[in-house]
């Protein structure tokens, strides 16, 4: 089924927008936060966990999920829903990311990448094919096309040689889709171009240049400044097509996605709330809190008096800080809870304040209340 994107609201200060994306396994309301299951786990929660957090599109990895379980695995269950008991929609990463991070244990060539495992030091190829194959028997709803990441900083020679490799590929990685599946999932070109506007307004041409039922922004968040980030950001969103969704690959922080959804994106992914849960650093409606701070050893308070997740209902900030000093197992699993449930809570507050165009407002308060903090 290839999915339907529909505008429901459109801020008339600035290109935030409010949408329905339909697939053929529900549909997700944006903008919206996408937890990281890399490999069929979003780290120390269940299922469970992130149905009651309002998680509504979790991501799985390809180039982890090919290495272990593996399709065969897959293959017995039909796919990764049933094997890991999610029935919600799941977008899948092409493995190009993982390329890019593992660069040590790989080789590009205009075919494709072959790599050694980080399990076992196997050799394996990807071609863009293979990808889309392999997300095909993950039976994800959205999977990304195969492409190259370049590290920041980059000359422009190297970055504009990557971009257009990344066409390329996106180009096979549809023809093999249309051509060789049945269709059910749907495939996401990704713009790439580095830190050069020009390479950007180029990729963003070719690859929306292809009939992708949706478009994703990569090689953001790689190391660059901030202000640069944004900079790119703003620039390629302005560029790419109204009708279909608008995925910001890996980012971000909770203003990152303000910001980004202040310029028109629609849909995010990051393990910060999972990871920096685990190494004790909450988010709250006050800002973060480092939860091993000394501050909270008698703190009889919730982590955040304004939250309603499972964590804040019912365990003090004493007691979190307690679990997190004694590295207590059930302490990762509370605070990435809590943290899933804010990033839920956020987008989902974005998107009312965009349905009731009021998000500059919105967007005051926000910050208003971060400089306030939790005291």
């Amino acid at each position: 089924m290839r999915l339907t994107y529909t505008k429901e609201a459109q801020s008339t200060e600035c290109r935030a927008r409010a949408a329905t994306i339909k697939t053929r396994r529900g549909e997700i309301k944006t903008p919206i936060f996408m937890p990281v299951g890399t490999v069929g786990s979003v780290k120390a929660v269940s299922v469970e966990d992130l149905e009651e957090a309002g998680a509504q599109i979790i991501l799985g990895n390809t180039y982890h999920l090919y290495l272990r379980p593996g399709t065969e695995v897959l293959d017995v269950f039909g796919g990764l829903h049933d094997f890991m008991k999610w029935k919600g929609p799941i977008l899948t990463d092409s493995g190009g990311f993982q390329f890019f991070s593992l660069a040590k244990l790989t080789k590009r060539t205009e075919q494709g990448v072959s790599f050694q495992s980080h399990i076992d030091g196997s050799r394996h190829v990807f071609t863009p094919e293979k990808s889309i194959e392999v997300q095909n028997h993950i039976d994800s709803d959205i999977m990304m096309c195969l492409d190259e990441c370049t590290p920041y900083p980059s000359d422009f020679k190297a970055t504009k040689e990557s971009m257009e490799l990344t066409t390329r590929w996106a180009q096979r990685c549809y023809d093999f889709w249309q051509q060789e599946t049945d269709l059910r999932n749907n495939a996401f070109g990704i713009v790439q171009g580095g830190m050069y506007k020009d390479l950007r307004s180029a990729s963003v041409e070719q690859i929306c240049g292809i009939d992708f039922p949706g478009y994703s922004i990569g090689g953001l968040s790689v190391g660059e400044p901030k202000e640069l980030m944004m900079e790119m950001g703003e620039h390629t969103l302005a560029l790419m097509p109204e009708e279909k969704p608008r995925y910001i690959m890996g980012v971000g922080t909770p203003s990152d996605i303000v910001e980004l959804v202040s310029m028109g994106a629609d849909m995010f992914d990051c393990v910060m709330p999972s990871r920096n849960a685990r190494n004790g650093k909450l988010f709250t409606s006050e800002g973060a809190v480092n939860i091993a701070n000394a501050r909270y050893q008698k703190d009889e308070k919730p982590l955040d008096p304004a939250c309603t997740c499972y964590t804040c209902r019912n365990y003090s900030r004493a007691y979190l800080r307690h679990l997190f000093k004694s590295k207590e197992l059930l302490g990762s699993r509370l605070n990435t809870i809590h943290n899933i449930h804010y990033y839920m809570n956020l987008v989902g507050e974005i998107r009312q304040a965009i349905m009731d165009d009021r998000f500059m407002e919105w967007r005051r308060g926000f910050y208003a209340a971060m400089e306030g903090g939790i005291q």
